[in-house]
C-alpha cells in the first residue's frame, strides 16, 4: 500500500511538471519569463528551462521580457545560450527590455511588443552609477551590434541604444541620449514584428493558438539564487556575514551573532552554487580557509591565519559573477566591519568574548600579593654603624644585620653612627647621626 501511495505521488509530480508536454499531435510552446534584474541566477533558470524545452521537442519558445537590465556578463551568457538554441524563439516584451534586457531580446529570432512596452537605453554603467571605461563600452557596443546582425536586423539602432554619440533625432535620440524604442518605432526600424495586446494575441500571430503550452516558473532554490546573486544583495550579505563573525568575537561562547554570520556565508555560497557560479573548488577553498583560521588559535607566527583569510577571500572572488564587482563588495564589507570593530573595542574593550583568552588579565600588584622585593620600611629611624666608608654607598650594620646603604650624597667614614632616614625599594638611605 505504501509503495502504491509513493508511486501515485511520484507519477502525479512528474505529470504536473510535464503539463502540456508534446503528445505527438499539434505544437508545443514553452513560455519562459525573463523578469527583474539580469544576473547569473536568471541565466541558470533559462539554462534549465530551455534545455527542458528542447529535450521535450518544443516547437517554439516564447520569452516574456520585463526587466530594467542588469549584469552585462550574465546578459552575454544568456545571449550565447539563446543563440545556441535549435528551437525557434520569440521575445515578447510585455513592459521593459532595457539595457541588458534589450540585448537579450535582440538574440531572439523575432520580437513582439505590447502597446506600452519599450526597449533600449543600453549604456554600460558601473555599480556606482558612473559610466564604464571605454574598453567595456566598446565591447558592449560590439555585442549589441552583433546580436542585431545575427538575426538580420539593422545594427545601427542597436548601436544607438548603447552609444549616446549616435544621433537619431527622428526617434528622440539626439546627441548624448541613448536610443529607446516604443512599439511603433521598433516596428518601423524592423526590430519588432508587431504590437500585440496579450499572450493570446501573440499566439494567434505566431499561428500557435491551438498549441499545447508549458508555462515555466522559478523553483524556490532559483528564487533564492536570483535574490542572492543580485548585485545589490551581495555586499549586504557579505557585510552581515563579517559583522556577525566579528561581533561573535566580543561575545561569550558561541551565540546568535556567529550563527547569523555563518548563515549569511552559507546563503552566499548556496545561491552562487545554484546559479552555477560556485563549485566544489570554491567551497573546498572556503573550508580550508576556515580550518586555517581555527588552527591559528593554536599555532604561533600568524601564518596560518593569514593564509586562511586569503583562502576565504579568494573563494569569494572565484564565486562572483564579476571579479571587479566582488572586489568592491568585499571592500565594502571590510570597511563596515572595521568601523564596527573599532566601535565595539571603544565601547566594550578587548576583555570580553574570544579576546579574553588572548589578553593577560593577572596583575602583579601588591594588593594581590605580588611584590618585586621585600619592603624594609621597618628600618626607618634605626641607628646603626658603618663597617665600610660610604662613598656614598657602602655597608652598615643595624641590630646585627649587615645592609647595603647609601648616603644622601656626602662621604661618611668607617665606624660612624648613622640613622636610616628613608627606604626606596631596595635602596636604604642613611645620614650620619648627630
Amino acid at each position: 500500500m505504501a509503495f502504491m501511495i509513493i508511486g501515485i505521488f511520484v507519477f502525479g509530480s512528474v505529470s504536473t511538471a510535464q503539463t502540456g508536454a508534446k503528445s505527438g499531435n499539434g505544437d508545443l510552446v514553452y513560455i519562459i519569463p525573463i523578469e527583474k534584474e539580469v544576473e547569473m541566477g536568471l541565466k541558470s533558470f533559462l539554462q534549465r528551462t530551455t534545455s527542458e524545452a528542447e529535450e521535450n521537442g518544443a516547437d517554439h519558445i516564447i520569452f516574456e521580457i520585463d526587466t530594467p537590465g542588469g549584469a552585462v556578463a550574465a546578459a552575454e551568457q544568456i545571449g550565447e545560450l539563446m543563440q545556441g538554441l535549435k528551437t525557434e524563439t520569440t521575445a515578447y516584451i510585455v513592459n521593459r527590455a532595457l539595457s541588458a534586457g534589450s540585448y537579450i531580446a535582440l538574440n531572439a529570432d523575432q520580437i513582439y511588443m505590447r502597446p506600452n512596452a519599450t526597449m533600449g537605453a543600453s549604456g554600460v554603467i558601473n555599480q556606482d552609477g558612473t559610466a564604464a571605461n571605454k574598453k567595456a563600452q566598446s565591447a558592449w557596443l560590439s555585442a549589441m551590434k552583433s546580436a542585431a546582425q545575427s538575426k538580420g536586423r539593422n545594427p545601427r539602432y542597436a548601436a544607438a541604444m548603447a552609444d549616446p554619440s549616435i544621433k537619431l533625432p527622428k526617434y528622440d535620440a539626439g546627441k548624448g541620449k541613448f536610443l529607446t524604442l516604443g512599439p511603433r518605432n521598433a516596428k518601423e526600424v524592423g526590430y519588432s514584428l508587431g504590437t500585440v495586446e496579450n499572450r493570446k494575441s501573440l499566439l494567434k500571430k505566431l499561428g500557435l493558438s491551438d498549441a499545447e503550452r508549458v508555462e515555466k516558473s522559478l523553483t524556490v532554490s532559483e528564487h533564492i539564487a536570483r535574490f542572492i546573486t543580485n548585485p545589490v544583495v551581495v555586499p549586504i550579505l557579505l557585510s552581515i556575514a563579517s559583522l556577525g563573525l566579528i561581533t561573535e568575537l566580543f561575545s561569550p561562547g558561541f551565540g546568535i551573532p556567529g550563527g547569523i554570520g555563518i548563515a549569511a556565508l552559507v546563503l552566499f555560497f548556496y545561491g552562487h552554487a545554484i546559479a552555477g557560479l560556485a563549485g566544489m573548488e570554491e567551497i573546498v577553498l572556503l573550508i580550508i580557509g576556515i580550518g586555517l583560521i581555527v588552527a591559528e588559535f593554536f599555532l604561533p607566527g600568524g601564518i596560518a591565519g593569514l593564509l586562511g583569510s586569503g583562502a576565504i577571500v579568494w573563494s569569494l572572488l572565484l564565486s562572483g559573477q564579476d571579479l571587479s564587482y566582488m572586489v568592491m563588495s568585499i571592500s565594502i564589507a571590510f570597511i563596515i566591519t572595521f568601523i564596527a570593530a573599532m566601535i565595539m573595542i571603544k565601547k566594550m574593550g578587548m576583555r570580553k568574548g574570544f579576546f579574553r583568552y588572548l589578553i593577560l588579565e593577572d596583575q602583579t600588584s601588591s594588593e594581590k600579593g605580588y611584590v618585586s622585593s621585600e619592603s624594609r620600611r621597618d628600618l626607618i629611624g634605626l641607628e646603626g654603624k658603618t663597617i665600610t666608608p660610604l662613598r656614598p654607598a657602602g655597608t652598615a650594620v643595624f641590630q646585627d644585620e649587615r645592609l647595603d646603604v647609601v648616603t644622601e650624597g656626602g662621604y661618611i667614614g668607617k665606624d660612624k653612627r648613622v640613622n636610616v632616614i628613608r627606604v626606596e625599594g631596595v635602596r636604604v638611605v642613611v645620614r650620619e647621626a648627630e
